[in-house]
């Protein structure tokens, strides 16, 4: 056997996978463990769960890969301060990352966990498209990958063939995408690397009527897909800040202050550039088709975790099918440079797929914890609780939300990705028209405007959403169909901004959009069988078999790993009750937690 543990760390969102024999043996971020959100430090713990999982020592692993290439980063930055920094050197020694000191030593770090492991290095974009490519269930394929910057490429499209990748065609830094968006997303008051979600979820409040003049003044969009920046409005060159006064000068006045009150300027900014993005995404998607002949196309990089973007390809694009790594971001890159190491590097071959399914096991990748674990924990902390018998979880889960209460929900191997996909899911009733108040602001603590995003059984969403496939990582968007919308009077009809929010547009209100959209997840028994279980039971009680799926965290912190945080969370929000394994706890008949109120007021923001 040959065991390659791929390594993202140093920019955000750390990781760990191991891959054995090109079979994806675990995955999880950083964050899960250290508790730290978006924790960009190295991933120790996230490898020795990787480990641990595999059943195996660092000096059993064969290979160690790495997800970029240090020193190309390195070159890079070094470049660009010289050619855009007015102070030269001396600013880039000074306003050098930390963490690209950190990887330049990352060898000898490795080695002295791992002993005389061979470390390989991949660059960036390449360990996008491994990610992209390898797992999926194509043979072939074009692939996009799009983020904020690698080492130099900010873009790429290339082709997989069984299993080799090439890369054929690049977008450099400065010109990013990414960062364009991410530069929206700090100039209406979020934070960038976490806050591109709530922009995208705030379009649809907005108008579309900064478009023309982003496309005038800020990005040069070539018929297919290429597109340059107008540097002069932004700052992130010297890596100081994402914008400067020019650009604040465009749009009328400064940034907005983060958790100050969101206006109708930050509503159109977010609508408009996330229509940019979409024509940007949907010209590449065309121009790669075009160059590659491919029918099918994946996806990776930051930008790729745009589910509307992503929804409108599929949609409009060329493509007959569409594959997304769930975990698209930087720590997907871990992923992908351990399989890339193991097809490109060894030459190794992909075994050929008969059932049509993608190899990433739905992205169950992280730690479990069994019945004997989570009772020791239970009665260690005289934690009031009941067994369920294993044969009645799903149904008695169903009777609660049935009930308009809000379940966590803890259960199997955690999620690899940012997305919350059964395992790690705060879940409700989605006909209740208050439970995305409710669930935003006594459960997550976030904004009210963030839509939550439905599961429904993979057989059962043709006739709820105008959706004809599977989307099992909550990755695309899709429109909930006229038959299950709601009339609704033209006074409602012209309401603008949050007041959108007050009106009621379908039967499962809770997990539509303000333009009837969905972030849509569909689920299939032979992925996970108790959570299906769970939703049909709910369709037996309602007759409908779609409920409401959310992250289990609250703002600012990430999706609970172990039991602990998952009780942690629960006492400190309101939810009614939590599943952990066959155990259902109860909030009536828990004790009060003591530092509750103080520990809401001190959410860090997201």
């Amino acid at each position: 056997m040959t065991n390659i543990l791929g390594i993202s760390a140093y920019y955000h969102d750390s990781a760990a996978a191991l891959v054995r024999d090109g079979e994806i043996v675990a995955a999880a971020q950083e964050e899960r463990f250290t508790r730290k959100k978006h924790d960009p430090e190295f991933p120790a713990r996230a490898m020795e769960y990787c480990l641990r999982e595999g059943g195996i020592a660092a000096q059993d692993l064969d290979y160690l890969a790495f997800y970029d290439k240090p020193f190309i980063k390195f070159e890079r930055l070094l470049k660009t301060y010289l050619v855009y920094a007015p102070v030269g050197l001396r600013s880039f020694l000074t306003a050098m990352p930390e963490w690209l000191g950190k990887k330049l030593w990352l060898r000898e770090l490795l080695q002295e966990k791992a002993g005389e492991v061979p470390v390989l290095f991949t660059q960036h974009h390449e360990s996008h498209a491994a990610s992209a490519f390898y797992p999926s269930p194509f043979d072939e394929a074009a692939i996009i990958t799009v983020d904020g910057v690698g080492e130099w490429t900010t873009t790429s499209i290339g082709v997989g063939r069984g299993n080799k990748i090439e890369l054929t065609r690049e977008i450099r830094f400065p010109h990013s995408l990414g960062l364009l968006y991410s530069a929206f997303t700090y100039f209406t008051g979020f934070r960038v690397n976490s806050g591109e979600y709530k922009l995208m979820g705030l379009a649809p409040y907005g108008e579309p009527r900064f478009v023309d003049l982003i496309k005038k003044e800020l990005i040069d969009v070539r018929d297919d897909g290429s597109f340059r920046l107008n540097l002069k409005y932004f700052d992130y060159m010297a890596g100081l800040r994402m914008t400067n006064k020019k650009f604040a000068d465009l749009f009328g006045g400064p940034p907005r202050q983060p958790e100050t009150p969101i206006t109708q300027r930050e509503m159109d900014m977010a609508r408009s550039v996330q229509a940019v993005t979409e024509e940007v995404m949907l010209k590449m998607a065309h121009h790669a088709r075009a160059v590659t002949g491919m029918k099918n196309l994946c996806l990776a990089g930051g930008v790729a975790l745009n589910c509307v973007a992503n929804g409108l390809i599929l949609r409009d694009g060329p493509f007959d099918d569409v594959w997304i790594q769930p975990a698209a971001g930087d720590a997907g890159g871990a992923l992908g440079a351990a399989l890339f190491a193991w097809h490109q590097y060894l030459g190794k071959e992909r075994p050929p797929k008969s059932d049509g399914r993608d190899r990433q096991r739905a992205s169950y990748l992280g730690p479990e914890f069994g019945e004997a674990e989570i009772r020791s924990y239970l009665e260690a902390n005289a934690i009031p609780h009941r067994r369920v018998e294993p044969g009645e979880i799903a149904a008695t889960a169903a009777g609660l939300i049935a009930g308009h209460k809000v379940v966590g929900w803890f259960q199997g191997r955690m999620e690899f990705g940012p997305r919350a996909l059964g395992s790690r899911s705060i879940i409700g009733d989605p006909r209740d028209p208050e439970m995305q108040k409710t669930m935003n602001v006594k459960i997550k603590f976030r904004e009210s405007f963030r839509p939550f995003a439905p599961t429904v059984l993979a057989d059962r969403a043709a006739e709820y959403f105008e959706f004809d496939r599977e989307s099992p990582y909550m990755l695309l968007t899709a429109y909930v169909k006229p038959e299950r919308r709601l009339a609704v009077d033209e006074e409602l009809c012209a309401a603008e901004g949050l007041d959108k929010l007050k009106v009621l547009r379908s039967c499962v209100p809770a997990i539509t959009h303000v333009d009837y959209s969905a972030r849509l997840q569909t689920v299939c028994r032979a992925d996970n069988r108790l959570y299906y279980d769970l939703i049909a039971e709910f369709d037996k009680l309602t007759g409908y078999p779609v409920i409401i799926n959310t992250s289990f965290n609250v703002r600012g912190e990430p999706i609970v790993g172990a039991p602990e945080d998952a009780y942690r969370c629960f006492m400190r929000t309101n939810m009614d009750y939590l599943f952990l394994g066959p155990y259902l706890l109860d909030k009536t008949e828990q004790p009060a937690m003591v530092d509750k109120e103080d520990w809401q007021a001190e959410f860090p923001p997201d």
